[in-house]
């Protein structure tokens, strides 16, 4: 009998979905970090995800969950895909979401304002 690996809860790839991206955050199994600037997140982001803009996340990566799997986005995935391979660096359990939130609205994804109203991507 061999012995079986542990299973890890993170995932194994490093790029995802939008709509596996979506499942995660809506059943609670991931924390979305939006690392867009703060006009962008203003104008609209996803339900539920967490912001801090790029240029921000040296100083505030110790507010980033070390035990639960990271979803970065950014607009169309450039920025977030260089997080995420920073994050992975530092052992952080992280997958960028392809597309970004260009792909997350294309895909039906809801983008809201922090008032709750419909927002837009900028």
């Amino acid at each position: 009998m061999t012995d079986a690996a542990p299973q890890s809860p993170f995932l194994p790839e490093d790029e995802i979905s939008v709509s596996r991206a979506r499942e995660l955050t809506d059943a609670g199994d991931a924390w979305l970090l939006d690392v867009r600037e703060p006009f962008e997140w203003e104008a609209g982001h996803a339900p539920g995800a967490h912001h801090i803009p790029l240029g921000e996340l040296g100083e505030r990566q110790h507010e980033l969950p070390e035990d639960q799997q990271l979803l970065i986005i950014c607009r169309s995935g450039a920025r977030s895909r260089r997080v995420t391979d920073a994050l992975i660096e530092a052992n952080y359990p992280a997958a960028n979401v392809a597309g970004g939130m260009s792909a997350w609205h294309a895909e039906g994804g809801p983008v809201l304002r922090d008032d709750g109203t419909p927002g837009a991507i900028a």
